[in-house]
């Protein structure tokens, strides 16, 4: 048994306080990922914020069409806002096929953004694992990694990142604010998670008693048509083999306008960025997005057990741009 002493925080500043002045503590939210890491002895704080009173539950619309969420704002709530549902379906429809009802009902937005990978060895405190002990190694690389990334990869962390709806908030450019020790602070999301790199042990750019208190959405009427489509091993909650969040404009033919990000093939919500340079202008067509789509996969790193995800995000892809411009042909 571990002793952990538990307060609860009434404001922001009170909580970004209280959790700055001892390393050892953690702000606590739903606690739908945090619960599971402790009793597997993953994390180890000696203190718990709970931060569930803080007036951070809001869903604004903003007057240039965007949102403005606030951190605790759970899941369920954000997915049946009437402003997500139409202006923003990708990120409704990634929310939905996120979690179960229960766990949508207790996860936050802020907590979702935070949440720390499923690989196996990272939650099996036995198991070498940079990011959980950095330096001791990294299991997965010649281990059972059919479910790890194979886009942003490094030798010290193939990891996958585990969210669905910070994809669709990728290919929306959101900003992510934060409230710490030297205020506010916003980070463009592609900014907020970090590659694993040298250092994978280090997800986002925070300090410790940074707090996540919101996520800005901003408006892109094209988002309207949105779509998130997610391929899985089982059609029930399950996490991410290849997934794609997709907004398309066509003008006489052509692709005008173009948003493309990654899920469940990288070790960080992947903006496809090389396949919307090549789509921007190109005709709307099957050919297209299948060059657009090798080209964004060309840099990945497989292995013999995961090879298979670089097919199925190109594949993805092509499904997803063939229903956003062509719906006629679906069944």
């Amino acid at each position: 048994m571990r002793p952990i002493s538990y307060s609860r925080a009434t404001a922001v500043a009170d909580a970004v306080a209280t959790v700055v002045a001892d390393p050892t503590s953690d702000f606590l939210a739903g606690g739908t990922t945090e619960v599971d890491l402790l009793r597997q002895n993953v994390l180890l704080p000696r203190r718990l914020v709970d931060i569930n009173d803080l007036p951070l539950t809001q869903i604004e619309d903003r007057p240039d069409g965007g949102l403005y969420i606030g951190a605790l704002a759970r899941m369920s709530e954000v997915a049946d806002a009437a402003g997500v549902q139409e202006r923003f379906p990708m990120v409704a429809q990634a929310l939905v096929l996120g979690a179960s009802a229960q766990l949508r009902h207790m996860a936050s937005m802020g907590g979702n953004m935070m949440q720390r990978v499923r690989c196996g060895y990272f939650r099996d405190a036995t198991s070498p694992c940079n990011k959980r002990d950095p330096g001791s190694g990294c299991s997965a690389l010649e281990g059972f990694n059919r479910g790890h990334a194979v886009l942003g990869v490094s030798e010290h962390c193939i990891a996958t990142h585990p969210s669905d709806v910070a994809v669709p908030l990728m290919a929306l450019d959101a900003r992510v604010h934060t409230e710490g020790p030297h205020g506010r602070q916003v980070y463009p999301i592609d900014d907020f998670f970090l590659l694993p790199g040298e250092t994978p042990h280090l997800e986002h750019p925070l300090e410790h008693g940074e707090l996540v208190v919101g996520i800005e959405v901003p408006g892109l009427p094209m988002a309207r048509t949105s779509m998130y489509m997610k391929v899985r091993d089982r059609e029930s909650y399950e996490f991410a083999l290849a997934s794609v969040a997709a907004a398309v404009t066509v003008e006489d033919g052509a692709i005008s306008d173009v948003r493309l990000a990654l899920g469940g093939v990288a070790t960080k919500p992947w903006r496809a960025r090389r396949a919307e340079e090549m789509l921007h202008g190109a005709p709307a067509d099957t050919e297209s997005f299948r060059r657009a789509a090798r080209e964004e996969l060309a840099a990945a790193r497989t292995t013999p057990l995961n090879a298979f995800k670089a097919e199925l995000a190109q594949r993805t892809m092509v499904r997803v741009l063939e229903t956003l411009t062509h719906p006629e042909r679906q069944s």
